[in-house]
């Protein structure tokens, strides 16, 4: 796939609830963290919806039903109904389907939103090595997933069973901090065995094809806080996104981004949704948003100026994307993000 690099982040007169049909939300960072809703989503979801956007919640989290899911948003104060939820257990379950006969065994290493998804696709779940399955999945299954689940994953591989994965996040947001996300469980099988598995969710394509299937989104704008999962998926999707800042990412990191993870838009929260997005333009051998000015100097990132934070980062942003071009940026922007307060 060949795509012009992204060498800062787009400005939007119009508001992107209106300039985009469908939102697709990732929840874990963006929507909620550790079952609390983040602040301001609620209203700003309930806006977004009011003006006619259609909100979708796409997440790589495999553990939970969509109905669960509904039902925990609907809790919140945010209206949601199955269909509205889409999940890399979804995605794994109709890339398993594709490749055995229906009726089939999958031996499942993980939770109740992978049995769930599997007999929607009319495969049936098994619990051990012993129950001969053809084909193996692994999804999140929660902090209690005993060691004795991973030794029936590799029991199965080692005699040639395929393997699955529903998505490799290494870490999940929580209500207490950073914890082991699915990607850690699954290097832990693959450390073991050696095997490589299918993935399905997020940023493969797999997981956009089920989203605009059960979607049918025409102008979707991708939301969430990630860039390895979020970001790229939207690249790899060929459409456009929006980094919000209430998750892991942090603007380090945004800085530091190859093409495949910067976003169209950064904005604080899901606030952003609703507003339009400034422009960022190039001034002399640097670029200006709102206040600032960006500059790459020989070692770092340079800033001057004053404003709102975040016209700030956008500004560095571009600053740090045209420097690296078709790679990272390596300069230095530690002291240009603390004046910021990021």
């Amino acid at each position: 796939m060949s795509q012009t690099v992204r060498t800062r982040p787009e400005g939007s007169e119009q508001a992107l609830s209106e300039a985009y049909d469908t939102a697709l939300l990732d929840l874990d960072g963006v929507v909620y963290a550790g079952g609390d809703a983040i602040a301001h989503a609620v209203e700003s979801l309930a806006t977004a919806r009011a003006g006619g956007m259609h909100l979708a919640y796409v997440t790589n989290n495999a553990l939970r039903t969509p109905d669960a899911v509904a039902g925990h948003l609907t809790e919140l104060g945010i209206p949601t109904v199955e269909a509205d939820v889409i999940t890399s257990a979804q995605a794994v379950a109709r890339l398993i389907s594709e490749q055995v006969p229906a009726g089939s065994r999958v031996l499942v290493i993980g939770g109740e939103g992978l049995r769930v998804a599997l007999r929607e696709r009319g495969l049936e779940p098994v619990d051990s090595a012993e129950d001969e399955p053809v084909a193996v999945v692994q999804g999140y299954g929660g902090p209690d997933l005993t060691w004795s689940r991973f030794a029936e994953a590799c029991y199965a591989i080692a005699r040639g069973v395929p393997w699955f994965a529903s998505n490799t996040d290494l870490t999940i947001p929580g209500a207490r901090g950073i914890a082991p996300g699915n990607g850690a469980a699954v290097e832990v099988v693959r450390i073991a065995t050696g095997a490589e598995p299918r993935v399905a969710g997020k940023p493969l394509p797999p997981m956009h094809r089920e989203t605009i299937l059960r979607t049918g989104a025409d102008r979707p704008l991708v939301v969430g806080d990630r860039l390895d999962t979020d970001v790229e998926g939207a690249f790899n999707g060929e459409v456009d996104s929006l980094l919000v800042l209430t998750g892991v990412t942090d603007g380090a990191q945004l800085l530091a981004a190859p093409p495949r993870h910067r976003p169209t838009y950064v904005d604080a929260d899901l606030r952003g949704m609703l507003t339009g997005q400034p422009e960022v333009v190039e001034a002399g051998d640097g670029f200006r948003c709102g206040g600032w000015t960006a500059t790459a100097g020989a070692d770092a990132l340079e800033l001057t100026g004053e404003g709102e934070a975040l016209d700030g980062l956008r500004a560095l942003c571009a600053a740090a994307w045209t420097a690296a071009g078709e790679g990272v940026c390596e300069l230095d922007g530690g002291k240009a993000l603390a004046r910021l307060g990021l």
